[in-house]
Order: structure tokens, then C-alpha cells, then sequence
């Protein structure tokens, strides 16, 4: 629908203010699966512990993004456009339970799914690396990428499937 491109159009619009209250974010979709403000993808670069939570806090908390039910937070390098590659890191970087947060606040008023009209839960999710202070013990993982080499061989046998 046309909430789609009106939200592709606000986040040009509002991103530039976003940034003026919080530098580290780098980029901002509101994929079309989440119909315009339902769902957010937020990407930062990260400098501290817990930094995802504020950025989540602080978006709730500014005018329309209020009723922003889900909120996904990745790292700089994360294509936001890409849903693909955000729900890669998704699953990749979290732990459920260590990385979600569950709050209250205003909803749209013709969200169907909420409890109450006009008020709702909403979910945020940090999907970055973590760093030392946030609850994991071991070191970051790189991520793998194919050998060249093999990469060619498999393009050669399939196509550009790789």
C-alpha cells in the first residue's frame, strides 16, 4: 500500500534529525513487511554496552515512531535495506533472552492485534556484536565468508547462485 513509500520518503526526511539526537545511528528501513511503522531496522556504530537499548528507548520516545511495535538493531556494516542480510544477523547475534526487551506504550489506533485500541507492547531486539559488558563471555566470532576460489567453482557448475 502507499504507507510503504510514505514511510521510505519520512525515513529520508527524518534521518538527518534522528542523527542530530543520536550520532551513532548510521541508517534507518521500515521494511514493507512491517507496513510502514510496525517494524523498524536501525543500524549503529556501536561504542558501548547496551547502546542498542537506547537507541530502541530513544526512538520510541520521538513523535510517530511511538508506535514502532518492533524494533531490530544492527551494526554499522548491516545493509538495513537488505531484509535478508537483518534477519541473518538476527539470528545470528542473539540470544533471545539476553538480547529482547519487552515494554508498554501507545499504538496505532487501527492496529487490530493490540489488546486495548490505542495502546500495545512492543518488542526491541538487539541484533549487533556484543562487546565486553553485555553478557557474553567468549569472543565475537568473525563472520565466514566463501574462498574466491570456491565461490568461481560453484558460479561455473550453477550459476551466480553463490
Amino acid at each position: 500500500m502507499e504507507d510503504f513509500y510514505i514511510g521510505g520518503a519520512s525515513v529520508k526526511l527524518f534521518l538527518p534529525i534522528f542523527k542530530m539526537n543520536f550520532p551513532k545511528i548510521v541508517n534507518i528501513a521500515l521494511p514493507a513487511e512491517g507496513v510502514f511503522h510496525n517494524l523498524v531496522f536501525v543500524s549503529i556504530k556501536k561504542t558501548y554496552p547496551m547502546q542498542a537499548y537506547k537507541i530502541m528507548h530513544g526512538l520510541w520516545g520521538m513523535g510517530q515512531m511511538m508506535f514502532t511495535k518492533y524494533i531490530v538493531v544492527v551494526d554499522a556494516g548491516v545493509n538495513v535495506h537488505n531484509t535478508s542480510e537483518v534477519l541473518f544477523h538476527l539470528t545470528a547475534n542473539t540470544d533471545p533472552q539476553r538480547d529482547s526487551i519487552f515494554t508498554k506504550g501507545p499504538s496505532d489506533v487501527l492496529d487490530h492485534a493490540t489488546s486495548e485500541i490505542a495502546s500495545g507492547s512492543k518488542l526491541g531486539i538487539d541484533a549487533t556484536k556484543k562487546i565486553p559488558g553485555e553478557g557474553f563471555k567468549r569472543a565475537w566470532p568473525p563472520l565466514i565468508k566463501m574462498d574466491e576460489a570456491v565461490r568461481k567453482k560453484i558460479n561455473s557448475l550453477f550459476g551466480n547462485a553463490a
